[in-house]
This record gives C-alpha cells, structure tokens and sequence, in this order.
C-alpha cells in the first residue's frame, strides 16, 4: 500500500494576494483606532471594501487577523534592535537604533498603536512572543550594552532600562501623537523637533 503525502498548499493567486493585503491594511486601521474589543468583522470589512463572507474567506475570526498583524510586526519590532553590532561603536550603534526607533514611530504609527492596544490589554495574544524572541533579544543586547558600559567605552548604565527608556521616548510620538500636536500647536513638527532632543539626552546620558 503506497502512502500519501499531505497535498502541497496551492500558492496564492494574486487577487488572493491583493485581497489579504487589503483586509490586513484595513484591519490595522481599525484595531489601531478601536483596539481589539471595540473592533469588529463588520467594520474591518467595510474599510476593506469586501462583503463579510468574503473577509472570512481569507481569515476565520477577528482574533486571526489580529494575530496575523501582531506576527508581522514583531518582526518589524525587533529589526532595529538585531541590527545593533556588538563590534560597532557603542554611542553610534545605540544612537542609530534611537533614531530608528524615532523614524517607525514617524512611519508606522497605526504599528505602534496597535502594539500598545495589545499590551495595555494584558497582551493575551503576544505574551509568548514577549517572553520568548523578545525577552531572548532584549537580553543579548542588554548584555552588549553592559559590556560596553563595564569597558568603559559608555557612561554606567542599567542596559535593560536604557533600552525602555529609548522604547518610551520614541513611541510616545506614535502612541500620544494628538496630546503632542495639541500641546505644541500647528506651527510645530514632534518629530523633526524630538530628533535633536533626544540625541542630546541619550549622548549625555552615555558620554563616559
């Protein structure tokens, strides 16, 4: 009796393509504005312009499209941080990894939104991700950072609270972007205007 293999899943079309993409795009703008209880299928729909039955073609529940974003992102979170070099200089490499940090919150704020939706609700969907790659790369650069600091090569630092610190003051122009603008008026860009500021802060705070 010959066995059978499990059938290769066919790829995607590209109408299939183009359709998951556009619920996903769609499905961020939603769960970005409503966070995931007060987002619904209805409305993720109706932002992509696909009927109901056809979003659920693609995904079988809310909880699968929140999922699919939060996978997606992750990875987009912690790119910045793999690519701080252990053998770079230490003030340049933690200073390019702020203004990346400063850039994504520019670039990607429905991200950055979504990520604090998740988290302020438990992170009942990311919590192993958070305490697996995230915590196993927070930890590896955090002993890089105390390596430097030990060398001498930066000012002693708390390497974990030195990574938050640049987490918090970066994103908070994504996450509070309208306490900001309406804080410091039309006439201001947050963001042209944090760049300077925080590179002064962090290059004092590591200067040995």
């Amino acid at each position: 009796m010959t066995e059978t293999s499990p059938a290769t899943p066919r790829p995607k079309t590209r109408i299939q393509r183009r359709n998951t993409e556009t619920i996903l795009d769609a499905a961020l703008e939603v769960f970005s504005a409503q966070g995931f209880r007060g987002a619904t299928l209805d409305q993720i729909a109706e932002v992509a312009g696909l009927s109901k039955p056809n979003l659920l073609y693609y995904f079988p529940s809310k909880e699968a499209i929140h999922v699919a974003l939060l996978t997606a992102l992750m990875d987009d979170w912690l790119a910045p941080l793999r690519a701080m070099d252990p053998a770079g200089e230490p003030r340049d490499e933690i200073m390019a990894y702020m203004r990346r940090k400063l850039e994504m919150s520019r670039e990607m704020p429905r991200e950055s939104r979504l990520f604090a939706n998740e988290i302020v609700q438990g992170a009942p969907r990311m919590r192993a991700a958070l305490e697996g790659d995230l915590k196993a790369l927070v930890d590896e650069k955090a002993a890089v950072i105390a390596a430097w600091a030990a060398a001498g090569r930066i000012a002693p630092v708390d390497p974990h609270h030195l990574i938050f610190s640049i987490w918090a003051l970066t994103q908070h122009y994504a996450d509070f972007d309208v306490q900001v603008r309406a804080v410091l008026g039309p006439a201001h860009d947050p963001f042209a205007e944090a760049g300077p500021f925080l590179e002064m802060l962090f290059e004092r705070l590591l200067r040995p």
